[in-house]
């Protein structure tokens, strides 16, 4: 009788595990979940590529438009297009970057290098251009920026997605200003922390060349 009661608990504690266990494909419906929450709760409009393109590549901000990008999933805002030129074909140069990081699932504010107590702290990322594919590393780490939090120098593929669209330079004169988006970036194009974790992270971005 004792070995029959000893089967069926173990029985039932292997069944608990295995329904406490969390599938890739149930961790990819929460991160679903999550972003489509996100987007309602911030009234976000949500346009297609298509009409992105229709209306030359511009997102809308007094409707807080944002851009579903198809070949990446990424949701992006255009704040500003920046001054200079665009990352040409073949050519390589450091950027610096200044973010807020906000973690959609936990409702988690997790790294500030855009506001004037962390100027001091941005990422410099070193990116390149061939054939329209861009490449990048994080070059400094320092106190508290994107490389110091997670002591990694991959650079979130989300943060490449813009590259496409903006002007990176630096400002020379009155009027010029840097480019600024804002994303929101699914686990598949985040640093390694969102990847492992199905995790997806809102950004809000700032690029100029370094002087």
């Amino acid at each position: 009788m004792k070995k029959i009661v000893f089967v069926l608990l173990a029985a039932i504690t292997v069944l608990a595990s295995c329904n406490d266990y969390e599938t890739y494909g149930d961790m990819k419906e929460k991160e679903r979940n999550a972003i489509n929450k996100f987007i309602a709760d911030s009234s976000i409009t949500v346009i297609s590529e298509d009409v992105f393109v229709q209306k030359g590549y511009k997102t809308d901000l007094t409707r807080n438009e944002f851009v579903k990008l198809d070949k990446s999933g990424v949701y992006m805002q255009i704040v500003r297009y920046g001054c200079g030129t665009k990352i040409q074909n073949g050519e390589t140069a450091n950027i610096v970057c200044r973010c807020r990081e906000y973690n959609i699932s936990s409702d988690t504010l997790c790294v500030v290098t855009n506001i004037s107590y962390s100027a001091a702290s941005p990422d410099i990322m070193r990116v390149s251009c061939t054939s329209g594919t861009f490449t990048a590393s994080f070059t400094k780490q320092i106190a508290y920026n994107m490389y110091y939090v997670y002591g990694s120098a991959q650079v979130p593929a989300g943060w490449l997605v813009p590259l496409t669209y903006v002007s990176v330079g630096y400002p020379e004169k009155e009027g010029d200003e840097i480019a600024k988006v804002r994303l929101i970036v699914p686990h598949s194009q985040g640093h390694t922390t969102a990847s492992s974790q199905v995790t997806p992270y809102f950004y809000e971005l700032t690029y100029q060349r370094e002087a």
